[in-house]
Parts: structure tokens; C-alpha cells; sequence
């Protein structure tokens, strides 16, 4: 089950009390920057998370400015369509409601997922690569994203996917339990996708207890929550 720290407390809290309850991911942002996209990753991220748990997600974006731009940043990275929450948000109704929004600020009535402010030095960075190297960081830390930063993000994103491509052509394997509840409790406990990817490296690194083809199936499965593309190189020439 997801918890998550309700900045507004200090406390962990479910993060959707009813499972089966529509909740609500309110994403506040305004002006397109890094910051404010690091704002609509991390609510990308809680649909994902609430969606694989069984919890239907309603996401919304709530802002004044840059509006257009923000939802074709989001886009780009890869996230969840984002509909306007100026207009939509008082026609749910009694959903549960969870809001991301920029640390620092007026906090938002109900629970509140704070977000620090992040910088990138690198305007043609790859979509795909700048999304890894964001979720790379704990979201309640700023993210200083240098050109270093960028560039093992990048050899990361393009090692993963070449060995998924290669795992993908030995005989399927289901995820090992062991892995899945490792995979599961990182992001359930605050969303921390720093684990999960040390998981990830992990079933890299692992001797033949390992099978490549359930390395595939972990890497895939991983994925439905980071949204990377690790396995957009399938049927690429070895």
C-alpha cells in the first residue's frame, strides 16, 4: 500500500485511504522551468504508482502561466496526460485528493506532496535522459543537474536499453517474488525511486541466479512506473 509523507504534517500517510475510491492528483505548477516539470514528474509518478495498486487517478494541472508549455514539457518527458484542473477539479466530487506542488510555498489544503526545486544546465537534453536523471534524485533533495549528471543519465538510459533488448531474446522468466517485493516496497514507502533503481542495477549485476530472462521481466515491470521506454529497443539488430 502507498504512503507517502504529507508535507503539510510531517507524517506518513496512505496515500489513497480507499483503494478503489477515485483520487484526485492535483499537480501545481506555474511557468515552464525545471522546477515546475519536476512538480508534474512527481505527480506522474503518484498516478503511476496508484494506478498499479489498483486505485483509479484522475490527474489535473492547476496553474496560471505557461500553461500550453508545461503540457507539452510533460508530454515530451513521457508523463501522464494532464487535464485542467481550473475548470474540472470542484466536478469530482467526494474523490480523495492528493497535491503536488513546489516546496516553499503556501500549502495546499489536504495532503500535500512536497517537491524540491530543480536546475538543468543542458537546453537539448534528451526528454528520456533528463527524466532518468530527475527520478535519479529523492524528490525532497534539489536537483543540480550539470552536464556530468546529464551524461550518466544518458550512457545509463542507453546501457539499460541495449541489455533489456538482449534479455528479451532468451526464454521468458516470471519476476522472482523476492525481486517484486523489493521493487514494490521502494515505491510504496514515499515514492522512493532512487531504490527502485538501485534494484534495478542490482538485477544487472546479478550472477546466474538470475536469468536473463527474468531480468527482462523486472526491467519491464519496473518500468510501468519510472515510464523510460527501457524496452523501445526490442527487435534491434544485436
Amino acid at each position: 500500500m502507498l504512503r507517502i509523507i504529507d508535507a503539510r504534517t510531517g507524517q506518513s500517510v496512505v496515500a489513497a485511504p480507499v483503494r478503489r475510491g477515485l483520487t484526485r492528483v492535483e499537480a501545481h505548477a506555474s511557468g515552464y522551468d525545471a522546477g515546475a516539470l519536476r512538480v508534474l514528474l512527481v505527480a506522474d509518478l503518484l498516478v503511476r504508482a496508484l494506478e498499479l495498486g489498483g486505485t483509479p487517478v484522475w490527474a489535473l494541472l492547476t496553474g496560471e502561466r505557461e500553461q500550453a508549455e508545461l503540457r507539452a514539457g510533460a508530454a515530451a518527458l513521457g508523463m501522464h496526460p494532464f487535464e485542467d484542473g481550473r475548470d474540472l477539479a470542484a466536478a469530482v466530487g467526494e474523490a480523495q485528493v492528493l497535491h503536488v506542488a513546489a516546496e516553499g510555498g503556501a500549502p495546499p489544503d489536504g495532503t500535500w506532496v512536497a517537491v524540491a526545486p530543480a536546475s538543468v544546465d543542458g537546453a537539448d537534453t534528451d526528454p528520456a535522459v533528463l527524466r532518468l536523471a530527475l527520478l535519479s534524485r529523492p524528490r525532497t533533495e534539489p536537483a543540480r543537474l550539470d552536464g556530468a549528471a546529464l551524461a550518466e543519465a544518458h550512457d545509463t538510459l542507453v546501457r539499460w536499453r541495449r541489455a533489456v533488448a538482449d534479455w528479451a531474446r532468451r526464454p521468458s522468466r516470471p519476476v522472482p517474488d523476492e525481486v517484486r517485493r523489493r521493487l514494490r516496497a521502494a515505491w510504496e514507502d514515499d515514492l522512493d525511486v532512487p531504490e527502485v533503481l538501485r534494484v534495478l542495477r542490482w538485477a544487472q549485476d546479478a550472477g546466474p541466479e538470475l536469468p536473463d530472462g527474468a531480468r527482462f521481466e523486472t526491467y519491464a515491470y519496473a518500468d510501468r512506473l519510472l515510464g523510460l521506454e527501457l524496452t523501445r529497443d526490442l527487435g534491434a539488430p544485436a
